[in-house]
């Protein structure tokens, strides 16, 4: 079934793009929600016009987000204590709130529902952290997790 987004939905599209899901996801969770609409020739016709309309605010974003993207591809690594046990493994897990709250702290306001991270991180190392500003602009945040000084 064909529907169009009506908001930004993680690894499944953006906002007004017409994706392919299954049925079931779609008239069960997605239209219901409110989070897409049933992708009819009318409906591709409004989106077209209005993403027209909306063109230059569409560039303005983009510029935003690239401007931001700069930014953060200048920090070097953020460094990120936790407990640790005796054989190297943290207690707990480093997940996309501890990212957003060290970026906080250097002037970022970023939100941890566009921080994507590559599998859960449980031991102390050096990682990468993905943060998607827009469907298009991406940057990699390199991160550490160390051992907490007691």
């Amino acid at each position: 079934m064909e529907i169009i987004l009506k908001e930004d939905i993680m690894r499944l599209g953006y906002k007004n793009d017409i994706v392919t899901v299954k049925d079931g996801y779609g008239r069960n969770y997605l239209i219901p929600t409110g989070k897409a609409i049933i992708a009819s020739e009318s409906a591709k016709k409004v989106v077209a016009e209005n993403l027209r309309q909306r063109a230059h605010k569409i560039a303005k974003i983009k510029d935003d987000a690239q401007a931001i993207a700069d930014k953060l591809a200048q920090i070097e690594t953020l460094v990120i204590p936790m407990k640790v046990s005796a054989t190297g493994v943290i207690y707990g897990s480093v997940n996309s709130l501890q990212i957003s709250d060290k970026l906080k702290e250097k002037g970022f306001d970023i939100d941890r529902k566009i921080i994507l991270m590559g599998s859960d991180v449980k031991q102390i190392g050096s990682y990468k952290a993905t943060v998607k500003l827009h469907k298009e602009i991406s940057v990699e945040i390199p991160f550490e997790v160390v051992a907490e000084q007691a």
